[in-house]
């Protein structure tokens, strides 16, 4: 296997999430496994949360952003696997106060 390869694919469907997204990411960024890509799916978002996904992109070469119109959680998952490039896919659910992330 090479080295570049991607091991684990984790999709995160994102919509209005821009109060828990910082936290939910940096979660997932922390892992001490780091053969793994972070597909963030902005699905029509009308708060900042798709600007914090282009950042994320810009400071972590194994996140991209990705941009589409309001499709439901399930069109951004199936986007997500559309795309992926991991042997395996993790199907985040996407961040929400509704997880615990309130502080």
């Amino acid at each position: 296997m090479k080295s570049s390869e991607v091991i684990i694919s984790v999709i995160v469907p994102v919509y209005n999430a821009e109060k828990y997204l910082k936290r939910c990411v940096d979660s997932i960024l922390s892992q001490s496994f780091s053969d793994f890509e972070l597909l963030l799916i902005d699905d029509g978002s009308s708060d900042l949360s798709g600007l914090f996904c282009d950042e994320y992109a810009i400071a972590d070469k194994r996140v991209s952003a990705f941009h589409t119109d309001n499709n439901g959680v399930s069109g951004a998952r199936q986007y997500g696997l559309n795309i992926a490039k991991g042997k395996y896919c993790l199907l985040y659910t996407s961040p929400s106060p509704r997880d615990g992330l309130l502080s």
